[in-house]
């Protein structure tokens, strides 16, 4: 399954078309490696998300055929990390770009 849309099913991304836009900026990862909309998602690959204040990293666990129902989709993935950063770090790094 393309990464967009597994992000769109897992729910860790609300809509399809933000998934897609925060891949084109860079925003991705997957196994440490920026990673384009388009990229086939395995079981065991490990997806990084930078989000405003938010950084996630899950494992995959399953890649369902077709979308899945909101109590199942936790099942999806595992978190392996998450930070929250706040206000202040964020303010700086935008100096920086």
């Amino acid at each position: 399954m393309r990464l967009d849309k597994w992000l769109k099913v897992s729910r860790l991304i609300k809509r399809r078309t933000v998934a897609q836009m925060a891949c084109d900026q860079g925003r991705v990862y997957v196994n440490d490696k920026t990673a384009k909309s388009a990229v086939e998602l395995k079981v065991g690959d490990k997806v990084h998300l930078e989000l405003g204040a938010r950084a996630i990293t899950v494992t995959v666990l399953a890649v369902p055929l077709r979308a899945v129902a909101a109590q199942e989709c936790s099942s999806l993935y595992e978190i392996t990390e998450e930070i929250r950063r706040p206000p202040e770090i964020l303010e700086w790094l935008d100096e920086q770009v």
